[in-house]
């Protein structure tokens, strides 16, 4: 599959028409931030599985000046989601779905909202109504159901019915939505055209706030008007890492950021390896894994001790030579961790002037919390249900705490004067792929949409199942493979290119100015350019 190229912008998502959406908004003049709000908004109407307004977003942006910064859209716990709402409902862990499982506050629309004013200080902004215009046209008069939508409708089927507006919408006489079907959104039209009139932090203090929060209380969550209000999303430095690549970056804590970074990081300090699809390439990178996880798993969630930890350690290079000496390049570590779960979408733009945005924004589950708001039509997610019922250690669940994130974008500003932002869904697969697109397209020359294209792996368990093994998609050589067993891999070889690999993206800009983009295959993704 050949690379787009392009000089006038480009935009990359994991769905066509919401590509389609951004790019225009690039040939209109608008900015990188600008087309990936449309494009976000139109993938909350045709992707509506895997991301939307009731969930969580990160953002980075790039500026040609040398300048980047993060965006933290990530909400709260709401302030009355005590241990004993669950402990007296007979939880011993908060449950992935239904109105408990709703109980963080959705950042994605204060997202927009502060990416928008950074936005306005480049140029004139283009209108809001200009921006939402794709996602409401879809949301009125239909989209086509995609096949991974539908296919994820029957078989969480028994997950979903339960909740009694979306068992009427999206299973209408008890049967799944089909891909290809064409469905409208009459009640997700009308929030955004709230939006449009009410401005988007009207999402928060306004009518369409106050009617989100009586859904949620009549659904049994714990989110109400005065946690809404209190919202607001951050402007961050990003977390970086210095490696002979570049400089790399992503956000901090409470995403998994840190561990995409020490993933590339660590597998800096190690020995070159024999090729992008050889042996050496694919267990270092699994054995860094490994360390960065180890790192996560007991460091990382919302605490602003955990934020400062993993800058620390990022500027340290003697911990992170003492990191990569624990890695053997003949040998797997035994893997018995338990790690995190999630779905979500990331998308990318660069427009004519250069800046390049990386933005990421999720539900958590499919479908999350699997709570349809009747009067707006929203999934809420069930970001919170990554908390921990425990009053002390990691990720606790206390009220106004924000949650443990799998979501993680990532940009590069590359010795050679590239700039490159890229990123995929996937929960525990982000970071690992992340590195291998990263590391096959940079460290190794191949082509980038080549690099998205060619099979990955992933450590680690994926959507509701406990398996830790190291899944390998088909087409690495028997030999690989092989070897791979003999250092003590747990090896699960997949039968096909699959889902639980992530839809990853990516965008390159050239000090000359030319574009490149890929998509993944394995979505309805496209890249859109001009």
């Amino acid at each position: 599959m050949l690379t787009p190229n392009a000089l006038g912008g480009m935009v990359t998502s994991p769905h066509h028409l919401a590509s389609q959406a951004g790019l225009d908004v690039l040939r209109e003049g608008g900015t990188a931030i600008e087309a990936v709000v449309a494009t976000a908004s139109t993938l909350a109407v045709v992707y509506p599985h895997m991301t939307g307004l009731g969930g969580d977003a990160f953002w980075l942006i790039c500026h040609p000046d040398g300048r980047t910064v993060a965006i933290d859209a990530c909400g709260a716990l709401a302030m009355g989601a005590e241990h004993a709402i669950y402990t007296e409902a007979g939880h011993t862990v908060i449950p992935w779905r239904g109105g408990l499982a709703a109980n963080t506050v959705a950042g994605t629309v204060s997202g927009w909202e502060t990416a928008l004013e950074l936005s306005a200080e480049l140029r004139d902004p283009l209108p809001l109504d200009r921006l939402l215009r794709d996602a409401i046209h879809y949301a009125e008069h239909g989209r086509v159901v995609s096949e991974s939508e539908g296919a994820l409708l029957a078989q969480k089927q028994h997950e979903l019915m339960s909740d009694p507006t979306l068992a009427r919408i999206c299973f209408p006489e008890g049967k799944p939505w089909t891909a290809g079907s064409i469905r409208k959104s009459p009640e997700l039209a009308q929030t955004l055209r709230m939006l449009n009139r009410d401005g988007l932090r009207s999402f928060y203090n306004g009518p369409l706030a106050r009617s989100l929060a009586a859904d949620l209380a009549a659904a049994g969550s714990p989110v109400r008007s005065l946690d809404l209000l209190a919202h607001r999303a951050e402007v961050k430095e990003p977390l970086q890492a210095q490696t002979s690549d570049g400089t790399l970056y992503n956000t901090a804590p409470p995403t998994q950021g840190v561990a995409s970074l020490l993933i590339l990081a660590l597998s800096d300090h190690l020995s070159r390896d024999n090729g992008p699809e050889s042996f050496s390439h694919i267990h270092g990178l699994v054995e860094a894994t490994k360390q960065s996880f180890l790192y996560r798993n007991r460091h990382t969630d919302g605490s602003e001790h955990s934020e400062a930890l993993a800058r620390s350690l990022l500027a340290d290079p003697a911990r992170l030579e003492a990191m990569t000496a624990r890695i053997s390049m003949t040998h797997a570590m035994p893997w018995t961790e338990q790690t995190q779960w999630g779905d979500t979408t990331w998308m990318g733009a660069i427009d004519r002037n250069g800046v390049a945005v990386s933005m990421i924004q999720s539900l958590y589950f499919e479908f999350g919390s699997g709570v349809m708001l009747p009067q707006s039509g929203l999934f809420w997610q069930n970001r919170g249900s990554s908390f921990r019922l425990a009053h002390s250690g990691w990720n606790i669940l206390r009220p106004g705490a924000k949650p443990f994130h799998t979501l993680n974008p990532a940009a590069a500003r590359l010795r050679d004067g590239r700039t490159m932002v890229y990123g995929t869904m996937g929960g525990e697969g982000q970071p690992q792929t992340q590195a291998a697109v990263f590391s096959r397209h940079v460290r190794h020359g191949v082509p980038l949409q080549e690099a998205i294209r060619r099979p990955r792996w992933l450590l680690g368990r994926t959507w509701g199942e406990e398996s830790l093994s190291l899944k390998v998609e088909p087409g690495f050589s028997p030999d690989v493979m092989s070897q791979l067993e003999t250092a003590g891999h747990v090896v699960e070889a997949l039968e096909d290119q699959s889902i639980i690999m992530g839809h990853a993206g990516a965008l390159v800009r050239h000090e000359n100015g030319r574009l490149e983009g890929a998509t993944d295959p394995r979505s309805d993704g496209a890249v859109a350019a001009w």
